[in-house]
Formats: C-alpha cells, sequence, structure tokens
C-alpha cells in the first residue's frame, strides 16, 4: 500500500509515520509513506498556496491550481496505480472503523490535508474520491486526522500486526466496545482479577468478554448499542 500525504506541514506528519506501527509498516516494506510539502507546487515567488474567497468574508482558501498540479504530479510519478483521494474537512463523512476497513483495501490512497477555510470546491469536484471528517470540532489543519486515518487503515493491512486476530478484537471492528483488560498483577490495591480470567475455561472467558462488551458498549455509546442490537436480531 502506498499512502501520500499532502500537507503545508511535512515536519508535523513526517515524526508520526516514522514511529510505532506505522514505522513497523514500512520496514516491512507492506506499506510506503509519502509526504508531499504542497507549496512546493506554487508558482510565484512567495510559494503562495491560498487565496481571499470570492464573495468576500474571512479566512483563506487553498488554491485550485497549486492542489492541482500536486495531485497531477502525483499520478505521473506513479502511472499504474490510480490514487484514491481523500481530502480532510468538518463537511466529510465521520470516520468510523467499517470506512478504515473500506480504505484498508485500496493499494494507493491520497490524503489532502485540509487547511483555512478548505479548498477550492472546483478541485473536490473533479479530484477528490471522498471527504473525510474525524469529528464534530475544527482543528487549525487536516496533518491530525490524516494521520488518524492512516494510523486505522495501516493496522488492518495484512502483515503489519505481529498478531493477526489482535484487531479482530479491536473496539467497533465488532459493532461493539471492547471488553475490559487485565494482567499482572492478579492483586492489586486490594482488587483481583476476576475469577474467571484465571479459571482457564476459555469457552467461559469468551462468554464472559462478549458479555462485558455488550454491556459496556449499553452503557457508555447506546447509539452503537441499538445498531448492534438491530443488526443482531435481523440476522
Amino acid at each position: 500500500m502506498i499512502i501520500e500525504i499532502i500537507t503545508l506541514f511535512p515536519e508535523s506528519v513526517c515524526p508520526m509515520v516514522n514511529e510505532s506501527i506505522l514505522a513497523r509498516a514500512q520496514r516491512f516494506g507492506i506499506v510506503e509513506f509519502d509526504i508531499i510539502q504542497l507549496r512546493d507546487y506554487a508558482e510565484d515567488k512567495h510559494n503562495t498556496v491560498d487565496d481571499k474567497p470570492f464573495g468576500g468574508g474571512p479566512g483563506m482558501v487553498l488554491k485550485a491550481d497549486v492542489v492541482a498540479r500536486a495531485l497531477d504530479d502525483l499520478r505521473t510519478k506513479r502511472p499504474e496505480l490510480e490514487p484514491f483521494v481523500i481530502f480532510t474537512s468538518p463537511q466529510g463523512d465521520t470516520f468510523t472503523q467499517e470506512i478504515a476497513e473500506e480504505l484498508s483495501e485500496f493499494e494507493r490512497i491520497t490524503i489532502l490535508c485540509g487547511h483555512y477555510k478548505g479548498v477550492d470546491q472546483r478541485v473536490l469536484d473533479e479530484y477528490v474520491d471522498r471527504e473525510i471528517s474525524i469529528g464534530d470540532y475544527v482543528l487549525t489543519g487536516g496533518e491530525i486526522p490524516a494521520l488518524a486515518i492512516s494510523d486505522a487503515i495501516v493496522r488492518l493491512v495484512p502483515g503489519v500486526l505481529g498478531d493477526p486476530e489482535s484487531a479482530a478484537g479491536d473496539s467497533f471492528t465488532r459493532g461493539l466496545l471492547d471488553h475490559p483488560h487485565y494482567t499482572q498483577p492478579a492483586s492489586w490495591n486490594g482488587v483481583e482479577v476476576p475469577d474467571v480470567l484465571v479459571s482457564g475455561h476459555h469457552a467461559n472467558i469468551e462468554q464472559w468478554r462478549s458479555e462485558q462488551a455488550i454491556e459496556r458498549t449499553r452503557k457508555r455509546r447506546p447509539d452503537l448499542y441499538e445498531k448492534w442490537l438491530k443488526k443482531k436480531q435481523s440476522t
């Protein structure tokens, strides 16, 4: 998989893609990251990438011609592999585990980091396949969303995680939050690990974990619980 991130602040992105699971994916040759400075595609002496919006109003807008040159150049460099282009935007679809699973099937993803008031609508219409938001709040730029999306996608790519079953038990993967986890010491601050987890009875352990995941989801995320319940009842 190839993930290209177009940003005004490569220095804020590079450290994260070179740590932990993302670094592991690159080291194993499973994922390749390409971090692109958008200003490299400006053609004036000031490296201008934005301008005032037509119609007036506060803020600035990323210029269509600059962004288009960047996207066209990336296509030229890898003509054999069509990219799926994402724009990080508060107006986009709210990012979910389901979307992460869909995106993990692509061989090449290009993420354009939003900034200022966004990007010229003509770029969205002509180049962008999907706008994605990571929540109902506003950030200074799209770098954090780009990293969150990349991390969620990469850990789903086969071979990235050491234990292939690890991602299968994560929160949201089955439509539920995760169950509680415990490790050594078995007794801490006067609190014991639940007996079932040290019983050695795997069927009982799995049943307990399933019940805990359901109850935790019901209490903390009733919206997810109702969605899971309807799906369960329909099958």
